[in-house]
């Protein structure tokens, strides 16, 4: 950039002055970044940088410490501020505007159609078009605080050529961080914390659980060889893309493990697994880890010697119903026979593609595969196979690819401009600290010192409690937004008074609602007879898990199930099969809990039996107008259906 004429100006204004000036005069409008043509962002990819480097710095002020001493400078400073600022144009503010509108990170597609830029009308580039495009997105990266790597090459067979890159914000602290939360699940013996072990600690198994031991919390764990709690473990990539390995590496002290907070202080993204059971016996573990920790995506991990077996099939359709994108890793495949292997990839493709799932199988096998899934995974139903070896390391790399490109989840699935809404999933006891709550911001944010609502009680009541601390990945942190895993110190509370399936809501005008009913649209997969009015089970919603009973039935049109068959029993008792859909009125059957429309649920007695959404809550009238001599009458001496919780003072 060449040095402003005037004599009044001794020195002209630095890089970081300008996006810095930029970033603090921005109007805010409704631009969308991803809104830009493919031939309009040709011409921004081709555009020499320092040109645009002039173009912003004509469209904003010159620093505060930079005073203009002519009216002619003064005069040229008005007209310069009150023009239209052209912020939009400059692949600067392009790449800074992007960047915080995809929450911190973006692969940017140069001269190939793909799912991120609207591209109804396809431009191409030659190589030398391409090899400028590129340059200039690393160095506009650069100004905007960010890092560009060039993730794949493609040459066609016209002699044009593409590039995708992936541009990734430097945080500036643990707060910025892009976090990504998979649940691993599987059959029991599938490999799922062996993989783990490896993608997380950096090095390879010996075949016989070396790489498992360091993620187990518990000594019956350590000898059965089997997980049976929720555990976590995180895998950081830095601005460029590179793993963060949580091990020992150059220069560290040899067999040292990095703690969290070092993998954080390196990281730019996080990968936060949360290792789940597979046996049987721990079905009700697995399942909260999948409601309470609210993954984004969920990683299935299958034997290549035994299939899709077991609670394989349970733990897939738990994660169909919660409408979880899935990955498919098939493990072990250094020590399976070829005709085995064979078979095993015929059957999980005949279970992919079924009526059930619906999802098209895309085996991964190079790195434009490996772009095109990460993508594509949640706007599609496509569902990436990767096969891989923990013993020779087979794929891992594309596997560790396909991690450090997929995008966060969808922004409206938590609302940062609601109300603060925090789910507890985890409780602890700190010395010298006092109660640690763990879990997911649901909606809006908090900082240190915010006051808040805890509750239902077993009556229901909310309590006033404040945030003595917040950490997120053990790291301190003033503040936290919707989306992100964090822990909250608690001021004036004990131990004992809080549970999971509690949550912490912003003090409003209007006091938070816990109910004892409530109503729910399902299906039934699975139950050896029937159930009827009177039955129960437990249900799991978000991190709610307690027994409900059946106090109601009718058929999604409003009329009640009577009749014979798959309707009823034949004695005009109500009843849902195997394969009814329905609407069930539930209630708890200890204390009340916040539940809102739209959560989805999950029952199970031994396997998962009913899944669904709650509809409405608080709903004392007759079930879809059905009579109520036709839904059964609710057991005597029920709590009222809706508790209205005034916020207590802590004593």
């Amino acid at each position: 950039m060449s040095a402003p004429t005037s004599a009044s100006q001794n020195k002209a204004p630095t890089i970081d002055a300008l996006t810095a000036n930029l970033q603090s005069t921005a109007i805010s409008t409704t631009f969308d970044p991803r809104a830009l043509s493919p031939a309009d962002l040709k011409k921004l990819l081709l555009e020499p940088l320092d040109h645009t480097a002039a173009s912003i710095a004509s469209s904003i002020s010159p620093p505060l410490n930079e005073v203009p001493t002519t009216d002619a400078a003064s005069n040229d400073h008005e007209a310069a501020v009150a023009a239209p600022a052209p912020q939009a144009k400059g692949l600067v503010k392009y790449i800074a505007d992007r960047v915080a509108y995809e929450g911190g990170e973006f692969v940017l597609r140069i001269g190939a159609p793909g799912p991120i830029e609207h591209s109804a009308q396809h431009v191409t580039f030659t190589d030398q078009e391409l090899s400028i495009a590129t340059a200039n997105v690393v160095k506009a990266s650069n100004l905007s605080d960010a890092d560009a790597t060039v993730l794949h090459e493609q040459a066609a067979e016209d002699g044009t050529k593409s590039a995708t890159v992936l541009i990734r914000r430097i945080p500036a602290g643990a707060e910025e961080l892009v976090e990504l939360r998979i649940a691993v699940i599987g059959n029991v013996d599938a490999g799922k914390s062996t993989m783990l072990g490896v993608l997380t600690k950096g090095g390879l198994d010996d075949g016989r659980g070396k790489a498992r031991v360091n993620l187990f919390r518990h000594k019956h764990e350590i000898e059965s060889g089997r997980t049976s709690s929720v555990g976590m473990e995180i895998m950081g990539f830095d601005s460029k893309g590179r793993p963060v390995h949580n091990a020992a590496g150059p220069g560290q002290e040899p067999g040292r493990k990095m703690s969290w907070e070092e993998v954080c202080a390196k990281s730019s993204k996080v990968i936060s697994f949360i290792d789940l059971a597979g046996h049987e016996r721990y079905l009700k573990t697995t399942v909260f880890g999948m409601t309470g920790c609210l993954p984004d995506f969920v990683m299935l991990m299958v034997g290549a010697n035994a299939g899709l077996i077991g609670m394989s099939k349970e733990h897939l359709g738990i994660a169909l119903a919660l409408s979880v994108p899935v990955v498919v890793c098939i493990t072990k495949i250094d020590m399976t026979p070829a005709h085995v292997l064979e078979t095993t990839l015929k059957q999980l493709t005949k279970i992919l593609k079924s009526p059930g799932c619906r999802k098209a199988p895309v085996f991964v096998n190079d790195m434009g595969q490996v772009i095109e899934s990460a993508l594509r995974l949640e706007s599609e139903r496509i569902c990436p196979i990767f096969q891989i070896s923990n013993v020779t390391g087979l794929n891992l790399d594309l596997l560790r690819s396909f991690l450090n490109i997929l995008p966060q989840a969808s922004a409206a699935k938590f609302q940062v401009n609601q109300p603060f809404e925090f789910q507890i999933s985890d409780i602890f006891s700190v010395p010298f600290v006092g109660t640690v709550v763990s879990g997911v911001v649901l909606a809006g944010s908090c900082k240190v010192g915010d006051s808040a609502l805890l509750g239902p009680d077993s009556l229901g009541q909310f309590v006033t409690t404040s945030i003595r601390s917040i950490q997120r990945k053990r790291v301190n942190v003033d503040g936290a937004t919707a989306g992100q895993s964090v822990s909250f110190a608690l001021k004036k509370i004990r131990r004992n008074q809080v549970r999971k399936g509690m949550v912490m809501v912003a003090r409003t005008d209007v006091a938070p609602k816990s109910y004892m009913e409530f109503d729910a649209e399902i299906l039934c997969l699975y139950h050896s007879t029937t159930l009827s009015v009177g039955s129960c089970m437990v249900l799991h919603a978000a991190s709610i898990r307690q027994t409900v009973r059946i106090v109601g039935i009718a058929k999604l049109d409003g009329k009640p199930t009577i009749g014979t068959g798959a309707a009823g029993d034949g004695h005009g008792k109500p009843v849902v099969r195997t394969g009814d859909r329905a609407k069930l009125r539930l209630q708890f059957i200890r204390y009340p809990e916040y539940v809102k429309p739209g959560m989805k649920l999950i029952t199970r007695e031994g396997k998962t039996k009913l899944i669904g959404v709650v509809r409405a809550v608080g709903q004392t009238g007759p079930l879809n107008g059905a009579p109520p001599s036709l839904q059964g009458a609710p057991p005597a001496n029920v709590p009222p259906a809706t508790h209205t919780a005034p916020a207590l003072g802590v004593k």
